[in-house]
């Protein structure tokens, strides 16, 4: 009897029951969007699916490593030089991904936006050491 005692003083200070919550299913007709019945997209509204131009940031980062790789192989063995291309990519690569919003980063988004940034940099300074610090084989 204690017990249900110290539960009604506590039920009135609350000022009586929960208020009842709202449901998917309750949604006033009015607020919700229905598409347009003829396929049509609606003024102001944006693209269903990605577009190829989404991809430009990555397909960058991939020619500018390509570019680095030939640096090495065809630069009668400049390693240093195409190692530092490379690194400088992936550094422009973690500012871009850190610049541009989600829906435009393109596979340059796998992760989170920071994730993504960190892993570019890291690759990226550790590139650029090894590529100032090793010494080159003449």
């Amino acid at each position: 009897m204690r017990h249900s005692a110290r539960a009604a003083p506590r039920r009135a200070r609350r000022g009586g029951p929960p208020p009842a919550r709202r449901t998917a299913g309750h949604q006033h007709a009015a607020a919700r969007q229905d598409p347009p019945q003829d396929g049509r997209p609606q003024p102001g509204a944006e693209p269903a699916g990605p577009s190829r131009l989404d991809q430009v940031p990555y397909i960058v980062v991939l020619c500018g490593i390509a570019a680095g790789l030939a640096w090495m192989h065809g630069g009668g063995g400049d390693v240093r030089g195409g190692t530092l291309v490379i690194a400088g990519v992936l550094l422009a690569a973690a500012v871009t991904r850190l610049g541009l919003p989600e829906r435009r980063a393109g596979l340059l988004a796998s992760r989170a936006r920071l994730l993504d940034a960190a892993a570019l940099t890291a690759l990226g300074i550790g590139l650029l050491v090894a590529g100032l610090v090793f010494p080159t084989l003449a």
